[in-house]
C-alpha cells in the first residue's frame, strides 16, 4: 500500500491517518475587506479554538483567523496525548519557584485537562484513559518512583502508579524499557477531531471563523484607546484586542515571542490495522511516552493500528522519506513489528523553548500571546486559550501565574537559535543513543 504523506497546500488538510478518519467540517469562508470585532484570534488550532470559544460564551464580538484550515498545525497532527502537569515536572518547578507556586501550576495543569475531557464530551470525541511513561535506566525509574510518591504527598494526585521492568512490559508488550509508571488520570484522543469539536461549539457560540486567511502583519494600538488593525492578504481586521495563537506559525508577526519560541517539526507513522495480531500491544489501551530526550510516543487507534511518533528536526521542511526516519524508532521498542506495513507517515510544527515551559506575554498593548507547549499542548494549549479569553475579561490571574514562569530567549535570537538547536539535538541524540 503507498504510504500518505503531508500536504501542506492550502485549503486541504495535511495528509495523515487523522485527516482520513476526521470529523465532517466544512470550509469556514475565507475574509474578505475590513470587518470590526471585540477580539481578534490569530491562529486556529487548540489556544486560538479555546479562547474563541470561551470569549463568545461570555458575550464578546470574536474574530479568528487562520492561515489554512481549522486544525491544520500541530493541533490536527499530534501524538493525541493529554498529559498531566506542565511539560516540566514539579521537582523542576519547585527547585526554581518554591511549593507554593509550583503547586499552584500543577492545579492549572489539572484544569487543563478537565478542560479538555469537557469539550471533547460536547464535541463527541472520545477520550481514552491512561498514560504510561517508560524509563531506560535506573535512576530515571528511580525518578519516576519518587515523583509518583511526592505528587500523592503534596499534590492529593494519587493517579500514578510505579512500574517494574515486568509490569511495565505486561503494559507495553514490549521489554526496551526498565520500568516507568501509569498515570491513570491522563488520557488520549483524536487530535483532530478535538480541533474540529472546538471550532463547531465556538462557531455555535458566535464566533466568526475565517480560513485560509493569512496574517501578514499587525498595527498594534499605540495608546489606550486606540485600535488595532490585523492585515491579511484579503482584507483587514480592526478590533480592540489581539490574541496570538500560532504557536510555531507565528512567524514574523510577533519578534518579540519569536525569539524565545522555535519551530521544529516532529514526525509519526500509522501500521495498517494490526487486527488479532500482536495482542501482547498495549492490552489496556494506554498511551505511552519514553523519557529520550527526543521523545517517542504512541498509542493504539480504535482500528488498531499502532501510531508511532519519534524523531525531529529544526526546520519547516520535511524529509522526502518520513516513515524511514521513524521506522527505526518504532522497531527499537516493537522488533515483533519488522514488516507490518505502514500505510500513513506524517509531520508537524510544534514550538519549544529555552526551557520547554510555554511562553505566555504581552508583546503589545491589548496584546497576549501564549506558544511555545514542548510536546506538551493537548491539554496546556487549550488552556492557553481560556486564560488568555480571562484576561481579555479583566481576570488575568491564570495567564499572569504561567507568564511568570522564568523563561530567556535563544542564544543569538531567531538568527542563531535554528543551528545552535540543531547542535544541541544532535547532543541529546547521541546521549538517547548511548541510553544516558
Amino acid at each position: 500500500m503507498n504510504l500518505l504523506y503531508v500536504n501542506d497546500r492550502r485549503g486541504e488538510y495535511p495528509r495523515s491517518l487523522y485527516a482520513e478518519t476526521r470529523l465532517p467540517l466544512d470550509p469556514f469562508a475565507q475574509l474578505r475587506g475590513e470587518t470590526r470585532t471585540d477580539v481578534a484570534v490569530v491562529g486556529g488550532g487548540y489556544t486560538g479554538l479555546s479562547a474563541a470559544l470561551q470569549l463568545a460564551r461570555r458575550g464578546y464580538q470574536v474574530v479568528l483567523l487562520e492561515a489554512h484550515r481549522i486544525g491544520f498545525g500541530a493541533s490536527g497532527r499530534n501524538g493525541g496525548q493529554v498529559g498531566s502537569g506542565q511539560r516540566q515536572e514539579v521537582d523542576w518547578l519547585e527547585a526554581r519557584m518554591g511549593r507554593e507556586t509550583a503547586r499552584r501550576l500543577w492545579d492549572l495543569a489539572e484544569d487543563a485537562k478537565a478542560l479538555v475531557r469537557s469539550l471533547a464530551a460536547e464535541a463527541g470525541v472520545p477520550v481514552r484513559d491512561g498514560v504510561a511513561h517508560a524509563c531506560r535506566t535506573e535512576s530515571e525509574l528511580g525518578h519516576a518512583r519518587r515523583m509518583a510518591d511526592h505528587l500523592a504527598r503534596h499534590y492529593d494526585y494519587d493517579r500514578v502508579q510505579p512500574l517494574d521492568k515486568e509490569a511495565m512490559a505486561a503494559l507495553l508488550g514490549s521489554r526496551a524499557y526498565v520500568g516507568g509508571d501509569l498515570d491513570r488520570g491522563a488520557a488520549h484522543l483524536h487530535p483532530l477531531n478535538l480541533a474540529i469539536g472546538m471550532a463547531r461549539l465556538a462557531d455555535a457560540a458566535g464566533a466568526r471563523i475565517h480560513e485560509n486567511s493569512h496574517v501578514h502583519r499587525i498595527s498594534h494600538a499605540a495608546q489606550a484607546g486606540d485600535r488595532t488593525v490585523v492585515h491579511c492578504d484579503t482584507g483587514r481586521v480592526v478590533c480592540d484586542h489581539v490574541i496570538l495563537a500560532g504557536n510555531g506559525y507565528l512567524g514574523d508577526i510577533a519578534p518579540r515571542v519569536a525569539a524565545r519560541v522555535m519551530p521544529i517539526n516532529n514526525y509519526i507513522v500509522a501500521t495498517e490495522p494490526l487486527g488479532d495480531r500482536y495482542p501482547e500491544l498495549l492490552p489496556q489501551n494506554t498511551a505511552v511516552a519514553d523519557t529520550k530526550f527526543v521523545v517517542n510516543y504512541w498509542r493504539l487507534d480504535d482500528d488498531r493500528r499502532l501510531i508511532f511518533g519519534g524523531g525531529e528536526t529544526a526546520t519547516y521542511r520535511f524529509p522526502k522519506d518520513i516513515a524511514a526516519v521513524v521506522r527505526p524508532h518504532l522497531l527499537a521498542v516493537y522488533p515483533q513489528l519488522e514488516g507490518v506495513p505502514l500505510t500513513h507517515a506524517w509531520g508537524g510544527t510544534l514550538a519549544i523553548t529555552m526551557n520547554r515551559m510555554p511562553c505566555f506575554a504581552r508583546p503589545a498593548p491589548n496584546c497576549l500571546s501564549a506558544s511555545g507547549f514542548s510536546g506538551h499542548g493537548v491539554a496546556i494549549a487549550t488552556l492557553a486559550g481560556r486564560l488568555m479569553a480571562e484576561a481579555v475579561a479583566g481576570q488575568a490571574a491564570g495567564f499572569d501565574a504561567m507568564a511568570a514562569v522564568p523563561g530567556r530567549a535563544f542564544p543569538g535570537g531567531t538568527l542563531l537559535r535554528g543551528p545552535l538547536l540543531v547542535a544541541g539535538m544532535a547532543w541529546f541524540g547521541l546521549r538517547d543513543r548511548l541510553g544516558i
